[in-house]
């Protein structure tokens, strides 16, 4: 069972800059995909970024430019530097972790964390 620890969230002017991390525990598996999502009052959870053990990344549209992700997989970690923070990224934040069920599957386990508000005020 993975367990994820998110940290750093918390509310920030437009145009400001907040950095998540999120440490996953428990992992059986050095491949696999760590990311974030986010869900906005009102609306459906959507990716954010995605990171392979391997280091391809993979970002929503509305955040190219403005948001990075990266991991440490000595740590286990995954972060996301947000930049030039918008009104419109206010949400709660969710760390997912993917790993396949068994080398070469197709299928994954999947974890969620529980989640950090982002606030972004205009």
């Amino acid at each position: 069972q993975v367990q994820l620890v998110e940290s750093g969230g918390g509310s920030v002017q437009a145009g400001g800059s907040l950095r998540l991390s999120c440490a996953a525990s428990g992992s059986s598996s050095s491949i696999n995909t760590m990311g974030w999502y986010r869900r906005a009052p009102e609306k459906q959870r959507e990716l954010v970024a995605t990171v392979r053990s391997g280091g391809s990344t993979n970002y929503a549209d509305s955040v190219k430019g403005r948001f990075t992700i990266s991991r440490d997989n000595a740590k286990n970690t995954v972060y996301l530097q947000m930049s030039s923070l918008k009104p419109e990224d206010t949400a709660v934040y969710y760390c997912n972790y993917r790993e396949p069920i068994s080398p070469g599957s197709r299928l994954d386990y999947e974890y969620w964390g529980q989640g950090t508000q982002v606030t972004v005020s205009s």
